[in-house]
């Protein structure tokens, strides 16, 4: 009777877990290293002292096994198979997670003042160059021309009052004719607004937005706009031909 050879791959494929983190790696290593040999091989893999290691072996489905206890035996002399899993536990007590926990890593901070004294830091660099919020005489005509927009917007918005015909042209868009509704600030945006209830359901809204009612008239006749976009007069309605009876 002819004897049965078993042929056994020289090479396996572990996953390894550690208390030391809680991330999972795939390793290959040979049948034919000592125990003591593999624990060298996974500290660059958990970070853990190969003194300090104790191993426990669990199965492809994550069932506990043995204990590799042995550190003169051969990885192969224990039933490690292809995707079965080997844990390391850090015997020096250090606490699980701590390679990711970062909040009770103390952190550097440099006073601010010390910051200043750089010669070489960004602060510095934007410093020398007059940039960003250290251009002083941009921030200053920057601000200039937005007070004097607001001033000009004031005047327009001025002109207009509640009651009054008007039409709104805003780029882009037909031109549309309607009421003066409301104008003067609002809680949506900054500046001067006019609110509008047009001849049409043309509008966006009721006159209320975010909840605030501003003026009232039907659903998408009403819309607010900035007062340059506003020209008051006399301004009829216009007949679309709507009513007309065929």
């Amino acid at each position: 009777m002819d004897g049965v050879t078993v042929i056994t791959n020289p090479t396996v494929s572990v996953r390894v877990t550690s208390t030391a983190n809680s991330f999972e790696a795939l390793r290959r290593f040979n049948r034919g290293i000592t125990v003591a040999e593999f624990k060298c091989k996974l500290e660059l893999v958990v970070g853990i002292q190969a003194s300090c290691m104790d191993l426990q072996l669990f199965s492809s489905t994550d069932t506990f096994l043995q204990k590799l206890d042995d550190n003169e035996a051969l990885m192969g002399s224990y039933p490690v198979d292809d995707n079965c899993r080997i844990h390391v536990i850090d015997k020096s007590g250090s606490q699980s997670g701590g390679f990711e926990d970062l909040s009770a890593v103390e952190k550097f901070e440099l006073p601010d003042e010390v910051y200043d004294k750089r010669s070489e830091s960004v602060r510095s660099f934007l410093k020398k160059n007059k940039a960003g919020r250290f251009n002083e005489e941009k921030a200053a005509q920057k601000g200039e021309l937005q007070a004097q927009r607001d001033a000009e917007e004031k005047l327009l918005a001025e002109a207009l009052s509640p009651g009054l015909r008007c039409e709104v042209q805003v780029m882009g868009q037909p031109t549309r004719r309607g009421t003066v509704m409301y104008v003067g600030n609002t809680e949506f945006k900054p500046g001067y607004w006019v609110g509008v209830k047009y001849d049409e359901p043309l509008g966006k809204h009721d006159g209320s937005v975010n909840g605030k009612q501003y003026f009232e008239c039907q659903h998408k006749y009403g819309a607010f706009v900035k007062p340059q976009y506003v020209t008051v007069g006399d301004f009829p309605e216009e007949d679309y031909g709507l009513n007309d009876e065929m």
